[in-house]
């Protein structure tokens, strides 16, 4: 109970000025409709109780009173009282990411049948289908990097335009992954959200690595090699220690989009401040069946305030 009480507060406090205004337009209403303070100066004190009729029902419940009070228990309920902590209806909410697909004529080769751009589509089918109702957004990178599209809840649009992807449209080409990684840093950040990225990559040019090291990157980066398992990784490595990322190499079953799936939502999770997944219980709802009742009253004949 202490605990309660010393954290009770007010989610909104200004709304509880309202009751500074019910108290002044009360005593008001009261000073007018008060037949008697308008005949003090004129008659004897003595007298005046015994002339003036229906001043014994005063004190009983009236509209004035009862606006009063309902006026009270709406400005504490707006006001939002509170002293419980609960989790945020968004707090399992699976965090955005940023898909970064290289789209080279490397990526064209058949090694991992049917190509390695094509099993590139099918990984990240799968990934969109094991993080449904996450967003997710697409930036194709080769010699330039673009935006495909930015992260959204429609996955389903996100697979439709990787498969229009392809070499021929890219107009440079190349190996800008610093480039590739700074915009997709940069549109998590204008999300507001905690969110990652990841890299879709067969390669990474060897003087890349000098870029990445220098790149500064506010996310988690996890890589995805799409090299066939006989291939050596060692700049696949280099590049993901530059951008100090995760290197996961390319499975014939799921094992691998598993993997993605749990280092995408524990890396941002890692990044969640402290109470960041609770919000304060508001308890001014309550007090809405009262005046629910309160407002039955003024269905009596003659309770009228002007």
């Amino acid at each position: 109970m202490s605990g309660a009480l010393a954290a009770f507060h007010f989610e909104r406090p200004l709304w509880l000025l309202l009751l500074v205004l019910a108290a002044a337009f009360w005593f008001l209403a009261r000073r007018l409709l008060d037949g008697g303070a308008r005949w003090q100066g004129v008659i004897d004190p003595e007298l005046l109780r015994h002339l003036l009729l229906g001043q014994a029902g005063y004190a009983r419940v009236n509209p004035n009173g009862l606006l009063l009070f309902a006026w009270l228990l709406a400005s504490i309920a707006v006001a939002g009282p509170a002293w419980q902590r609960e989790p945020s209806p968004f707090a399992d909410a699976k965090p955005p990411v940023v898909i970064v697909l290289k789209v080279s004529p490397s990526m064209t080769k058949p090694d991992l049948a049917p190509t390695r751009l094509d099993r590139a589509r099918e990984k990240l089918s799968d990934l969109l289908a094991i993080r449904e109702g996450a967003s997710a957004g697409l930036i194709a990178y080769s010699g330039s990097a673009h935006m495909v599209l930015p992260p959204t809840p429609d996955t389903g649009v996100i697979g439709h335009l990787a498969q229009a992807l392809a070499p021929e449209i890219m107009p440079k080409e190349g190996d800008d992954l610093a480039q590739a990684l700074a915009i997709a840093d940069r549109v998590l950040a204008a999300g507001g959200q905690v969110g990652s990225i990841l890299v879709m990559t067969d390669g990474v040019a060897a003087e890349e690595l000098g870029p990445l090291e220098t790149i500064k990157l506010a996310h988690p980066v996890t890589m995805l090699s799409l090299l066939p398992p006989d291939q050596p990784l060692e700049t696949l490595d280099e590049a993901a220690r530059a951008i100090r990322g995760r290197l996961i190499a390319t499975t014939v079953d799921q094992s691998d989009i598993d993997a993605i799936a749990r280092r995408l939502d524990r890396a941002a999770r890692t990044e969640e401040v402290a109470g960041e997944g609770q919000h304060w219980r508001e308890a001014g709802y309550w007090l809405t069946p009262i005046l629910a009742l309160l407002t039955l009253l003024w269905f009596r004949r003659g309770w009228v305030l002007a």
